[in-house]
């Protein structure tokens, strides 16, 4: 975030409310510090946090949905499949990292299993 930014360029700061699909109805959300793009504008436009293109995966599951699934239920989630096992290994760890910023309480660990020919990359809360 860039302090200097127009508070009208896309990169610029804006503050957004946080506000799952459980909590919705409660009053309000949590408020943080987002990109103005970023801004989901107190729910009406979806959270998406992308996986990046250097990643080789295929079938990715939307992550704000997993992690979402994942605190209400707890259990496993299937969220790509890799072709190569270093693929699928390059995958966890990004997506250990990523998530333990969106969402740190989420205590999770990931999986790789072989299946038919390729990797598939579960998530699980440890």
């Amino acid at each position: 975030m860039d302090p200097d930014m127009s508070v009208n360029d896309p990169r610029g700061p804006s503050i957004d409310s946080v506000v799952t699909a459980k909590k919705a109805k409660a009053k309000g959300g949590v408020e943080r510090l987002a990109h103005r793009a970023c801004n989901t504008k107190k729910g009406a436009v979806k959270p998406v946090v992308p996986w990046p293109d250097r990643l080789f995966v295929v079938d990715p599951a939307p992550i704000i949905g997993v992690v979402e699934q994942l605190g209400r239920k707890g259990g496993r989630v299937a969220v790509a499949r890799c072709p190569g096992k270093s693929d699928a290994e390059d995958a966890a760890e990004w997506l250990l990292d990523r998530l333990s910023r969106l969402a740190p309480e989420l205590n999770v660990e990931t999986q790789i299993d072989a299946a038919g020919g390729a990797y598939l990359l579960v998530l699980r809360t440890a």
